[in-house]
């Protein structure tokens, strides 16, 4: 793992900071080290960073070509993840509990440093999971979450179902349905979704569906499937141009009966909503989104993983690699591009972390922050492997280097969870206080 670089201070012999910083504290009477703000990560972050990264790079690096190639869901990976505490419902807990929020960004960065496909196929579950935070009680955290993961010895996967055939990014236009069956206290879900990470094969669906078409996105819900629920059924399972560890697949849902019970935040919560927007009130925003914001942040995390293995393999590329009698890095063509990779990428993380410590912290996005996190991060990540791929030349073309894998991966992090044209209508909507079409 390449090692950030760190400044440190030197105390006097009278124990003030030497040099400078011993300087400003002189003149101002004050201890540098009084003050509140650090950026250096606490000794637990740096321990669970340090875990992580072990993993990803004894464990999921030298498995990334082959499940790549293979295009299927490496559960053995999964299962190893799982045995040592990476995967399950306690690691989640653990890492949502750092009161700074950046122990959840720094654990996907180090996994997807190690593979994407791979990486999504580890925490795609947390979507799920997300969902079911966004909306549910704490007694139905308390008995799906877990659900979605199994145990150790055999782990299960969440799957998020938002998106359909007619309806991505505009997520106004689900035309999925639930209908209350008042009888017998069920919901009947019908309707088609797509592009759903470990659609099909999950123990748990979260399911985003309209019970009030009318209403458009604030008539939506969102909703469990439990186990071996009759009526959820995978569909066709997408061939993908990266992340193809990572399983894809349509779910359909065919009269699929669920239980009261299984409707997140419950029916009088439900209710309530609806009346709102039925009486033309304002009211939070729908399931989806909710779930997306929650999201975006981690997402964009992974997507600097995936650029900082792609400059990291550049740049040991680039010492190496020998033309014209000497190493590629003296040309400055390569040495600005290496330093402009590096920019990118702290900039993008730096993004990351702040919309992270927002949320942990209850602020409002109030300029779209979380999208601006995943915009960065995702374009960076695209860019900085492409960057990667020239700088290797016609071996970064090839499928015997990780970069040309990297790059086929990087690319849906500009797509999927809100595209980057739809991050930059959020983040204009939100600076100008415009709806921008």
């Amino acid at each position: 793992m390449a090692t950030e670089d760190k400044t440190t201070t030197t105390p006097d012999q009278n124990g003030a900071p030497a040099g400078v910083e011993g300087e400003i504290s002189e003149q101002l009477g004050i201890e540098i080290s009084d003050s509140p703000f650090s950026m250096e990560l606490s000794q637990d972050q740096q321990d669970i960073r340090d875990w992580v990264h072990g993993f990803a790079d004894k464990t999921v690096r030298p498995a990334a070509h082959e499940w790549d190639e293979k295009e299927e869901f490496p559960w053995p990976i999964v299962q190893e993840a799982a045995k040592i505490g990476l995967y399950g419902f306690e690691a989640i807990a653990q890492f949502w509990a750092d009161p700074s929020g950046l122990a959840f960004p720094i654990v996907n960065e180090e996994l997807f440093w190690g593979d994407a496909g791979i990486g999504m196929s580890i925490f795609g579950t947390t979507l799920a999971v997300a969902g079911i935070f966004a909306s549910g009680t704490p007694e139905q955290l308390g008995e799906w979450v877990p659900q979605c993961f199994g145990t150790a010895d055999d782990p299960k996967v969440g799957a998020f179902c938002s998106s359909e055939p007619d309806a991505g990014s505009d997520v106004s236009n689900i035309r999925t349905t639930a209908k209350y069956d008042e009888a017998k206290d069920e919901w009947v879900l019908n309707g088609q979704k797509a592009w759903a990470t470990n659609g099909g094969i999950a123990n748990v669906h979260v399911v985003i569906a309209s019970v009030d078409r009318e209403l458009g996105s604030r008539g939506h819900a969102a909703f469990v499937i439990p186990p071996g629920t009759k009526g959820c059924e995978q569909g066709a399972k997408v061939k993908k141009h990266g992340i193809r560890a990572s399983h894809t697949a349509d779910v359909h849902l065919d009269d699929c009966r669920v239980p009261g019970s299984c409707l997140l935040g419950g029916k009088e919560k439900l209710d309530e909503k609806l009346a709102k927007a039925r009486e033309g009130k304002s009211s939070k925003r729908q399931a989806a989104m909710r779930t997306f914001e929650l999201s975006r942040p981690t997402v964009g995390a992974q997507a600097v993983g995936i650029a900082r293995a792609a400059y990291e393999y550049a740049l040991d590329y680039a010492k190496e690699r020998e033309t014209w009698g000497r190493k590629i890095i003296e040309n400055q063509a390569i040495a600005f591009t290496l330093a402009d990779m590096k920019l990118e990428i702290d900039a993008a993380r730096l993004l990351v972390w702040r919309a992270a410590w927002m949320g942990k912290q209850g602020h409002d996005f109030n300029n779209a922050e979380g999208s601006m996190s995943k915009l960065k991060a995702g374009e960076v990540a695209t860019w900085a492997t492409e960057r990667a791929i020239q700088i290797l030349g016609g071996n970064g073309y090839s499928r015997e280097f990780p970069v040309e894998r990297m790059h086929r991966d990087a690319k849906i992090w500009t797509i999927f969870e809100g595209t980057s044209e739809i991050q930059r209508l959020v983040i204009s909507r939100a600076i100008s206080g415009i709806h921008i079409q």
